[in-house]
């Protein structure tokens, strides 16, 4: 009875760029289900994998399991494979029915498929996290809407009319004892752990409207 081998790599023996022959610099699990284990396809998915980190630095991790788990009349094994890629705050999965999807009985192809899916869902993943980065650096207008002087921290209501939590280190200049309900700030905004939070606040003015 075919077994579960997994091999697993935690770094080049050798220090090398990130991609250099194929490596990656961060960890990756590979694990074969059904079918003995190949140093043919190791390499092929090591040299993937390698891909994967150029085009997204930030991967923290990368495993990939190689399974056989179908077996046609007509057809032989049909490997299926999935890859689950750590991200800064969460994963991405490339794992769906391997009667349609990145499943072939030739595994290299299906070892292609799969990882031209899993580039496409970074490149996605990269495009968003672009787009949430400058929209969070540029700077914001708003008022001051709620103070709580005595606990150091208040809450921004911006032009879009959402609230924003600042804290008193937050505002610049040393201003947060002249702050006063509907004073004009611009502000930075990021995410905390609570929600949305500004980062850095400038008071601009006093009690003017919002454009």
């Amino acid at each position: 009875m075919e077994g579960v081998t997994v091999v697993r790599y935690d770094h080049p023996v050798v220090p090398m760029s990130r991609c250099e022959e194929g490596f990656m610099q961060l960890p990756i699990q590979i694990t074969f289900r059904g079918i003995p284990p190949s140093a043919a396809i190791e390499s092929t998915i090591r040299d993937k994998a390698a891909k994967l980190d150029v085009l997204y630095d930030r991967i923290m991790g990368c495993r990939v399991v190689v399974e056989a788990p179908h077996r046609h009349h007509h057809q032989g094994k049909l490997y299926h494979i999935r890859i689950d890629l750590t991200l800064p705050g969460g994963e991405l999965v490339v794992n769906r029915d391997p009667a349609q999807h990145h499943a072939s009985e030739d595994a290299y192809v299906a070892i292609r498929d799969a990882f031209d899916a899993a580039a496409r869902q970074l490149e996605n993943h990269a495009r968003r996290r672009r787009a949430d980065v400058k929209t969070h650096e540029t700077a914001l207008h708003g008022r001051v809407a709620k103070l709580f002087t005595e606990h150091d921290y208040g809450f921004i209501e911006s032009s879009d009319g959402r609230e924003v939590y600042f804290h008193r280190n937050s505002v610049l200049d040393d201003a947060f004892p002249k702050l006063a309900q509907g004073d004009e700030v611009r502000f930075t905004e990021e995410e905390g752990e609570k929600g949305p939070q500004a980062s850095t606040v400038r008071l601009v003015g006093k009690h003017h409207p919002i454009g």
